[in-house]
């Protein structure tokens, strides 16, 4: 949806779709219209539970593999789409207690327009978590962003660990952005991955059906809609370090990522993000998100900027509810708060 006013590849349907039908949720697509006319859509869960405690709400839908909560809204729209969602959460809340929304970004337009409403309709709302994760946000080319991100020092290690890798054998590095292979790059990632400390753990994609049958087909579909960028840096043919970004302009996000532990002290995995800066050269590209856990050891070494991600927690239906709600907002981010 190449209008929306803040892009999420998750919900786009080469990515929501495939999710969907592997993780079967009990969901429904919040469809709001004006005229006739989609403006914005958002999946919506009800949860019987919240956190270990039995707080039934609503909840925006996603899973562990989806990066971004900001639902899809046509850009000029945003106050009517929340207006729409808020509407329908007083009206057909059900037994829901207070509305959830987790990783909403915080410096765009979506979140300014839901605090006006909320602050327009003295709907009390509390932010319950706040996270921040790597992001690559700058008007210097990629040479000049790395030198600037990383100490001589630690340039001049990671030109030895090229020098020490390429002494090993044929290395080379290859980015694609159409769908030619995608499912053989797939078959190799997903080898890469789970040969690892993730495989090791059980949370690598391949570990379970569902989540690899979502990696394949959200792949492929992303290749298919021209949003894929695959990286790939191989040793003799073998891959090493591989890296797959989803391009949503003017955003782009580093969905997932691999390396070989057996070349680990050559730091496979930076070296390829310093392949990645090459996003910065890109006219349609403002900003990339890491998609990363906060403080993240590797990718903090290069992305220098932060974004911010909240999750939001809303009261709705009539006085008594919203009373509840309150004192659940109290409880859970120690204060409750008109708007956010």
């Amino acid at each position: 949806m190449r209008e929306a006013s803040e892009p999420n590849p998750f919900l786009e349907s080469w990515c929501l779709v495939p999710a969907l039908d592997a993780f079967h949720p009990d969901a429904a697509l919040l469809i709001v219209e004006v005229a006739g006319m989609p403006i914005g859509f958002l999946p919506i869960a009800r949860r019987a539970g919240y956190y270990g405690y039995p707080l039934p709400h609503l909840a925006a839908w996603s899973h562990d593999n989806a990066f971004c909560g900001a639902p899809l809204v046509r850009r000029g729209h945003e106050a009517t789409f929340w207006q729409g969602l808020l509407a329908w959460a007083d009206r057909a809340g059900g037994t829901a207690l207070f509305l959830h929304l987790p990783q909403l970004p915080t410096d765009g337009p979506l979140m300014a327009a839901l605090r006006a409403e909320l602050a327009a309709q003295s709907r009390p709302a509390a932010v319950v978590q706040r996270c921040e994760r790597a992001m690559l946000r700058s008007h210097l080319a990629p040479e000049d962003y790395f030198t600037a991100a990383m100490s001589g020092k630690k340039r001049k290690e990671l030109r030895r660990q090229h020098a020490r890798l390429a002494e090993l054998g044929a290395l080379a590095f290859e980015r694609r952005e159409d769908a030619t292979g995608v499912d053989q790059w797939a078959d190799r990632f997903l080898a890469l991955e789970i040969a690892g400390w993730k495989g090791r753990e059980g949370s690598a994609l391949a570990s379970s059906a569902q989540t690899e049958a979502f990696f394949r087909r959200a792949l492929a579909g992303a290749a298919d809609a021209g949003r894929l960028e695959r990286l790939t840096l191989s040793l003799d043919g073998a891959p090493i370090a591989m890296l797959a970004n989803f391009i949503a302009p003017p955003g782009a996000f580093s969905f997932k990522t691999a390396y070989d532990e057996n070349y680990a002290r050559f730091s496979p995995g930076v070296l390829l993000q310093r392949a990645n800066l090459a996003l910065l050269g890109r006219a349609e590209i403002a900003w990339a998100d890491s998609c990363a856990a906060a403080d993240h050891p590797m990718i903090e070494r290069i992305w220098r900027e932060k974004r911010e991600l909240a999750h939001v927690s809303i009261t709705i239906g009539g006085p008594v509810r919203r009373a509840i709600g309150m004192a659940i907002l109290r409880a859970e981010a120690g204060k409750a708060r008109e708007g956010i």
